[in-house]
């Protein structure tokens, strides 16, 4: 009896001690990584006009963020704005307001945006505006209909109505800007434009002519009667949409 107590204590001497093996931690992947992989396949298969605002501006933060859920990002930001496009228009400190966009992300897309800008003035720059007309308003909208302040811009043109230049004159306030006619008969002298369009924004979104606007129109027609500078039309550009003065009969 004894002999076989001793002999059962060495047998389990004798066996070497075995660390415990670890268990592999879990390896999941994000859930988002695949929603991200699906949204790229249905962009690529069906194109942009398939994905709703909000998945399309998934796909631009995507790049900006490049590990967390972007959907709720995009949603926050588009009920912040209302669309993609106010979205991309809205100044730089605004987006950071937003939870999940930070400095990076909201100087990011506002590169997006001043890259869509330049894309949309591509269209229009050495083309006869006035037969290019949409596209005009669509580049103005894209460049001015969010801004805070209002913005006095002008489009240079040559004597077939290409566009040669395009510059802001004035920045004014959130419902003023100044504008003064001789200064912008002596810019397209200098430029040796022989036609202008006007173009300024209504930051409350309403884009109907005020008095001041018409009058002040009028009176860079006339000074521009004198030295053979043709006045187009007036612009005004609002978040929901444009008035032509034009249009309106009102020049």
């Amino acid at each position: 009896m004894d002999s076989d107590r001793r002999s059962e204590r060495g047998f389990f001497g004798e066996q070497p001690l075995r660390p415990l093996e670890k268990q592999a931690p879990s390896r999941e992947k994000p859930h988002y990584l695949g929603h991200r992989d699906r949204l790229r396949e249905r962009f690529a298969t069906a194109g942009h006009e398939a994905l709703p605002d909000y998945e399309l501006l998934e796909l631009l933060l995507f790049r900006l963020i490049p590990r967390a859920d972007t959907k709720p990002v995009a949603k926050a930001l588009l009920a912040r704005f209302g669309t993609l496009a106010q979205v991309l228009g809205a100044p730089e400190h605004l987006l950071r307001e937003v939870k999940g966009v930070g400095p990076a992300v909201a100087l990011d897309l506002k590169v997006i945006a001043a890259a869509a800008q330049r894309m949309l003035r591509s269209e229009i720059k050495g083309r006869q505006t006035l037969s290019s007309w949409m596209q005009v308003i669509d580049y103005c909208r894209a460049a001015m209909a969010f801004e805070e302040r209002e913005q006095f811009r002008i489009l240079f043109l040559d004597k077939k109505n290409a566009l040669i230049a395009d510059e802001v004159q004035q920045t004014g306030t959130v419902d003023h800007t100044p504008v003064y006619p001789r200064e912008v008969v002596r810019r397209a002298l200098e430029l040796s434009a022989t036609a202008i369009i006007l173009v300024h924004n209504h930051p409350s979104g309403d884009p109907t002519p005020s008095r001041a606007d018409i009058e002040m129109t009028r009176e860079i027609i006339e000074a521009g009667k004198r030295l053979g500078i043709v006045v187009h039309d007036h612009i005004i550009i609002g978040k929901n949409g444009h008035a032509s003065m034009k249009g309106l009969q009102l020049i």
